[in-house]
């Protein structure tokens, strides 16, 4: 009997497929995480909505070199999530103090491995998939100076002949959406806060810059016009 085993990112899988975030039946709770450094955890809600299947679920934070920060535990580290169930993951973070003036980003994983059913299985080749689902985790220190909605109208835009570039003058990470310069589309980029990114451009593009932003819920909001700097 032969088995094979792969590992598939689920950013891959919903650029290929515009579905929602989801393994079989698992689903992440929410596309993004923000822990206020003041709360004492931050949840995430798994659920599983298949009315059969069991999956294993592992969990671990990433710093933002993909590698595994243990200033953050993870609780249950793994489980099995029952058909037609939900679990809570509790995220908390032990290290020390971090920047008061603005965000720091790390990301979240959510592994998904289905059960194998071996008598099924018996004399036959399997394919089992464990689908990786990666998330933004926000820690957001109090008493920023202005609220996370108002961050997004402050970015700032300019040009040169090959290049757009863009400042964040905010304490929050920006994520930014269907960028376009005049009539041509920029791909989806993220500014650290207090940071700026230059985009190229191809030769003779111009006009004005209009883009969107995706808020701490997930959603796309509505588009702006970029500000000159």
């Amino acid at each position: 009997m032969k088995k094979k085993f792969f590992l598939v990112s689920l950013n891959f899988l919903l650029f290929l497929l515009c579905q929602p975030a989801v393994a079989g039946g698992i689903a992440p709770g929410a596309t993004r995480v923000i822990y206020p450094e003041s709360d004492t955890q931050a949840s995430l809600p798994i659920t599983n909505s298949d009315s059969h299947e069991r999956y294993l679920i592992q969990a671990w934070v990433e710093n933002d070199k993909g590698q595994r920060d243990h200033d953050f535990i993870v609780t249950p580290p793994l489980f099995a999530a029952s058909p037609k169930s939900e679990n809570t993951l509790r995220i908390v973070y032990t290290g020390k103090s971090l920047p008061q003036d603005r965000e720091v980003v790390y990301w979240m994983n959510v592994k998904a491995i289905p059960a194998m059913d071996r008598e099924a299985s018996k004399g036959a080749n399997t394919l089992q998939l464990a689908v990786l689902s990666r998330m933004k985790l926000f820690m957001r220190p109090d008493g920023l100076k202005i609220s996370e909605p108002e961050s997004a109208e402050k970015l700032q835009f300019s040009q040169t002949f090959n290049e757009v570039i863009i400042k964040n003058p905010t304490p929050y990470y920006q994520s930014i959406v269907n960028l376009s310069v005049g009539n041509h589309k920029i791909g989806n980029t993220m500014i650290e806060p207090f940071g700026q990114r230059a985009l190229k451009l191809p030769a003779g593009v111009s006009g004005g810059v209009n883009y969107q932003t995706v808020n701490d819920y997930g959603a796309i909001t509505a588009q702006k016009t970029g500000k000159a700097s």
